[in-house]
């Protein structure tokens, strides 16, 4: 199996190392000093499962990998409309791409059958100009619930968690499901292949929509958001909104506000990937998390206002940054 890692960051070179480790022909993608130190010493994984090196080709030249049978997408999904030239010689007429994305995926509706089959959601792919790079045909989804972080040059810093759930857009249990879930659990991950995905990405979503853009706009953790009375009360109405959408277009989440807010506030001072990216001065990933779900409320004709207000004074934010 030859697979490449399409932005090797914490999660794609996690991933990337525990292939390689399961001996698959790995080949990561990325740029400066992350790079170069991965040349040198190989991807280093630190984590209470333990620590290991995996010394798998390293390069910024897609060119130099050629045609693969899986592109794992480790890009923020505000960089897959860009990725065209990234990615086109890892493609040949079999190969999918893997998209370890947070939110909506711009496949969404792509096979999922019912009244709003193979609709284009305007907010994650704007002009069809994602999936003029990433052909629907190609996905296979993938839900990340391992949590990494980089704690240096060619260092992943595992947190928690190993699943990686992944998922055909019609529901099938597919050969190319199958044989990289297989690859995935020789390397030590969990990779269930779900019936239907959408569920999981519904699951992730009602705390990434949520808490994301309130952390960004409080410059709070999760430790903090949850115990404020006012911003808890908010996160929760926020959630029964998403789970309104989500129920109004056939999905089951199986998991209450409550339960969901607990493990939330488990996680302790913790700062999500939106408030890192604020203050990185990184482009904020907020429109595959908020904008498209309230895209999807006014296709289903969901009632929304407490989304729709953060999303705009979010929406603000991230311009602002942006800029």
């Amino acid at each position: 199996m030859k697979v490449a890692v399409l932005g090797a960051g914490a999660i794609g070179a996690y991933v990337g190392a525990a292939l390689h480790r399961a001996g698959a022909d790995v080949h990561l993608i990325a740029r400066g000093p992350h790079l170069a130190a991965m040349r040198r010493n190989g991807v280093q994984v630190l984590s209470p499962r333990g620590d290991f090196t995996a010394h798998a080709h390293a390069t910024d030249n897609p060119q130099e990998i050629g045609p693969v049978d899986y592109v794992f997408l480790g890009l923020k999904a505000n960089s897959y409309a860009a990725c065209g030239p990234l990615i086109e010689p890892l493609l040949n007429d079999t190969t999918a791409v893997i998209a370890a994305q947070n939110g909506i995926p711009w496949w969404y509706f792509h096979q999922h059958g019912g009244p709003h089959d193979g609709h284009r959601i305007d907010s994650v792919d704007p002009d069809g100009a994602v999936s003029a790079v990433l052909a629907p045909e190609r996905a296979i989804g993938c839900v990340v619930y391992a949590a990494t972080e980089l704690e240096g040059p060619g260092v992943v810093r595992h947190l928690e968690g190993t699943r990686f759930s992944i998922g055909e857009p019609d529901r099938s249990t597919s050969k190319r499901c199958q044989a990289f879930s297989e690859a995935m659990k020789a390397g030590g991950l969990k990779c269930p292949v779900e019936p239907d995905l959408r569920n999981d990405i519904w699951l992730k979503l009602l705390g990434n929509i949520s808490f994301n853009p309130i952390s960004a706009l409080a410059r709070a953790t999760m430790r903090q958001m949850c115990h404020h009375g006012g911003t808890r009360q908010v996160i929760e109405t926020m959630m029964q909104e998403t789970l309104a959408v989500a129920e109004a277009l056939g999905c089951d989440i199986g998991i209450s506000i409550e339960r969901r807010l607990a493990g939330a506030e488990r996680v302790g001072d913790h700062r999500t990937s939106t408030l890192q990216d604020l203050e990185a001065g990184k482009p904020l990933e907020l429109d595959v998390l908020l904008a498209a779900v309230v895209e999807l409320a006014d296709i289903t004709r969901t009632d929304v206002p407490t989304l729709r207000t953060v999303h705009a004074i979010s929406d603000l934010l991230a311009h602002r940054t942006a800029a």
